[in-house]
């Protein structure tokens, strides 16, 4: 038997005979698998490849698990999820299986919004779930309405636009609407996914990247506390931010 056939052999058994497998639903499964993707990306970003292929298959495990489920609910197979995504792949691709020439990476996204909308969508934007983070959608969002040439031209136009809008939050601001701040606030944080797509950053990327270094400036500043006796409670802000210039030179 093949490695993938008795994979899939092992989760209709769990199905079966393990009694948490056999209790669980596309709904009780969710979370974990948003939980395992998460953990992949990690291992990406560790450039950890022994941990990567460990997540890459607790990710197998999802797909092959949610299929089987649907197996048996007789609502879709495995083969036909395969079936599906070839199919796909093998449309939105006419620059490799038919004769559609290309130039660029450019063209090949302007193609492949313009084939999903010929597979019964009625918006490109439709598929960007709600629940994906914030920033990632707002990325996505603006990636997908520049495929099909709604976009500012250079760079410096966004970053007015972004001066803008933070001259419009700061207005916002002292006119003390919380309501006005959220939406101008919000405003800003577009401008800037925006901005960051004509510098070649990926936002979501970025703000992590931050908040992992905010994280380790701040355990520093922690652990050295800790060695001299005190409680970061008591300490003063000028005792931090001295140990977080500290944590800072490190780097």
């Amino acid at each position: 038997m093949e490695p993938f056939d008795k994979f899939i052999e092992i989760v209709r058994r769990l199905r079966k005979e393990c009694p948490w497998d056999r209790e669980q639903t596309h709904e009780s499964l969710r979370h974990l698998l948003i939980e395992e993707a998460y953990e992949t990306v990690e291992a990406i970003e560790q450039k950890n490849i022994d941990e990567l292929r460990e997540e890459l298959g607790d990710l197998l495990l999802h797909v092959v698990m949610h299929s089987v489920i649907a197996e048996e609910a007789r609502e879709f197979s495995l083969t036909e999820v395969i079936s599906e995504i070839t199919k796909k792949l093998i449309h939105r691709h006419p620059h490799v299986f038919a004769d559609v020439h290309v130039n660029s990476q450019v063209e090949v996204k302007e193609n492949w919004e313009r084939l999903k909308l010929t597979e019964g969508r009625n918006s490109i934007i439709e598929g960007l779930p709600k629940s994906m983070p914030a920033l990632l959608r707002a990325q996505r969002l603006q990636e997908r309405a520049s495929n099909l040439g709604f976009d500012w031209e250079h760079a410096e136009d966004v970053w007015r636009k972004v001066e803008e809008e933070l001259r419009e939050m700061q207005d916002a601001v002292s006119s003390g609407d919380v309501r006005r701040v959220e939406d101008e606030y919000g405003d800003l944080l577009f401008a800037l996914v925006n901005y960051a797509r004509f510098v070649n950053v990926n936002p979501e990327n970025a703000l992590r990247t931050t908040i992992e270094k905010f994280s380790r400036r701040f355990q520093y500043i922690e652990e050295k506390l800790r060695e001299q006796g005190k409680s970061i409670h008591a300490s003063s802000l000028k005792e931090m931010d001295a140990l977080w210039e500290e944590a800072k030179q490190r780097e």
